[in-house]
């Protein structure tokens, strides 16, 4: 049974396991990481960067998983499902942006959610060389950093034409009629940035951003999230506006409803049926 007292307890379970990623990732950092190209495809998808500090997170994060908590399930990027169907399964991304991580960049993330019965109930962003964890879960949300910890909000937006909004590549990203729906979201917005990855979802947590649209999301790349925008009082849909659950693809990460209804008009003409 997952009471709120356990989800409590997990949240220090949580940032060991962030420890753990970050001890492996932070020494290749801006160095010889070992990069590897797992692609292959066609145009844009020929290349898809690896490195170190992606496999020996996830596996240090295994490691302790398989220690603490032997009955639960893994579903991680880098190493594939074990148990996934297990009443608690852990959904890892241990280096969410890991073109930012080779260009030296501090906007690459580890990403670690748990999901308990199929739903994402916790989850952290962390982002070990600014010594940040965005975690949370139904109680609320919150920033460790350097020792210490407070509370993040969403902040309110109602309009579209006051956001500060951001995807990751748009080029790369939309297909055509989705890079269309977010041309003209980017349109009607204050503010768009770039390139953020999933430091873009804490700064709506955070509230300093207001919203994420993102696409072509696998579970690893969001589940995480999920718990951390809600406990902060955000939203997390589907370009239709309907929950996101372990689906992934097509997703709006917003801190302000009235915001998000705006930007769902241009993103709906868009959205793919599951």
């Amino acid at each position: 049974m997952l009471t709120p007292d356990r989800l409590t307890a997990l949240e220090d379970v949580i940032l060991e396991f962030n420890q753990a990623a970050a001890d492996v990732a932070l020494p290749l950092f801006r160095a010889d990481h070992g990069l590897e190209n797992k692609g292959g495809g066609p145009g844009l998808n020929a290349y898809d960067p690896v490195t170190a500090a992606d496999r020996g997170a996830e596996a240090a994060i295994r490691r302790l998983i398989g220690q603490r908590f032997p009955d639960h399930g893994v579903i991680g990027e880098e190493y594939g499902e074990d148990r996934p169907d297990a009443e608690f399964v852990w959904v890892l991304d241990p280096i969410d942006g890991t073109r930012a991580f080779v260009a030296g960049l501090p906007l690459w993330c580890v990403l670690i959610g748990l999901r308990h019965q199929g739903r994402p109930v916790l989850g952290s962003i962390g982002q070990p060389y600014l010594d940040e964890v965005y975690l949370g879960h139904a109680g609320g949300s919150r920033l460790v950093s350097r020792g210490a910890s407070r509370p993040l909000r969403v902040r309110a937006c109602p309009k579209l034409t006051d956001a500060v909004i951001a995807t990751t590549d748009p080029e790369a990203c939309f297909n055509g009629a989705e890079l269309g729906a977010w041309t003209q979201v980017r349109a009607a917005s204050r503010l768009a940035r770039l390139g953020l990855d999933a430091y873009g979802y804490a700064m709506v947590a955070a509230g300093t951003m207001d919203m994420v649209i993102e696409a072509g999301l696998k579970a690893w790349d969001i589940e995480a999230a999920i718990p951390v925008i809600e406990g902060a009082g955000g939203l997390v849909t589907d370009w239709r506006g309907a929950p996101v659950g372990q689906a992934g693809g097509q997703v709006v990460i917003a801190g302000d409803r009235a915001c998000l209804d705006e930007a769902l008009v241009a993103l709906r003409r868009s959205a793919t049926t599951r």
